[in-house]
């Protein structure tokens, strides 16, 4: 189970730090939920989730405000009794003075955004899924092609890069050249590249490029979830390679297994133009459609 600290979530969101716990550097998140406590503000501490982060919104505050003084301070020291990760408020809302002491008093972190309550929890959820995703790094390159994530593997000096590169001539765009940073999020397996070289890319007997000044912003991308895995191949006149495309194959990345094409790379064969009707193809497998499986049908039925 990976890991994040509290302070890490706080600076990627830039919250606002209205109290700072003593232990707020080593505070860990191991959770993507949230809690809004409202039954805990009626009383009902029974499977209190106090081991996600709290969240107070305007519904909590309008009714812990009903409440009186003395019930409203007992109801906020039960809930911070416990060890919470910490306590977030939306709409930038008003902290009474009095709950304030009994974060000073039992040490937890307050947190507060301006945000809207749905859209912190959507913010909160979206971030803490992208820090606590598994992650690898693939060597390879990650293109978008007819708004398909394809991650085009191969040895060394297959030809990846200058694949990628006509391929973003053609019209399409760059997301990663070399090296692919993939997170397993609840969606997909989502791909990147590490910052320090995004959109750049490599090109024997060239060196370095950067696609985004070369060709416009239009022909990059940050990430992108992958579809597809297109693994290059040097031809091989002994081996035997698909012809029909009944079998599909899969690559395996953190335990999801995604549609895989070998292309076998051979002077005179466009790879560009392969690897998009094979991107066109694998979506009309998607929607059902298999031409494979057609023409045999077809073949089939002749022959009665």
């Amino acid at each position: 189970m990976k890991e994040v600290r509290l302070k890490e979530l706080v600076d990627t969101l830039d919250l606002e730090i209205v109290h700072k716990a003593s232990d707020y550097d080593d505070v860990i998140i191991e959770s993507r939920d949230i809690n809004r406590p409202g039954l805990q503000l009626f009383g009902y501490m029974d499977r209190y989730p106090y081991e996600r982060i709290q969240l107070i919104g305007q519904v909590e505050h309008d009714y812990y405000l009903t409440l009186d003084s003395q019930t409203c301070y007992e109801r906020f020291r039960g809930l911070l009794s416990y060890d919470i990760p910490a306590m977030f408020f939306s709409r930038g809302l008003e902290i009474r003075q009095d709950i304030l002491d009994l974060a000073k008093h039992y040490d937890k972190s307050f947190i507060r955004s301006e945000l809207p309550t749905t859209d912190l929890i959507t913010r909160i959820n979206t971030t803490l899924e992208l820090l606590l995703a598994d992650e690898i790094t693939i060597h390879g390159v990650l293109v978008e092609i007819f708004g398909s994530g394809v991650l085009l593997l191969g040895d060394s000096s297959v030809g990846k890069s200058e694949t990628a590169l006509d391929l973003i001539i053609r019209g399409h765009r760059l997301v990663a050249d070399d090296v692919v940073v993939i997170k397993r999020m609840v969606t997909g397996l989502l791909g990147t590249s590490p910052e320090n070289i995004r959109h750049f890319m490599e090109i024997r007997g060239l060196g370095i490029l950067d696609i985004g000044r070369l060709y416009g912003l239009g022909s990059v991308k940050t990430e992108e979830y992958i579809d597809l895995v297109i693994e290059l191949k040097t031809w091989d006149d002994e081996e035997e390679y698909e012809r029909l495309g009944l079998e599909e194959e899969h690559y395996e990345i953190l335990g999801a297994l995604i549609p895989k094409f070998v292309i076998p790379v051979k002077t005179g064969r466009n790879i560009a133009m392969i690897i998009e009707v094979a991107t066109r193809n694998h979506r009309q497998r998607t929607l059902g459609y298999n031409a494979a499986l057609e023409l045999n049908k077809r073949l089939f039925r002749h022959e009665k």
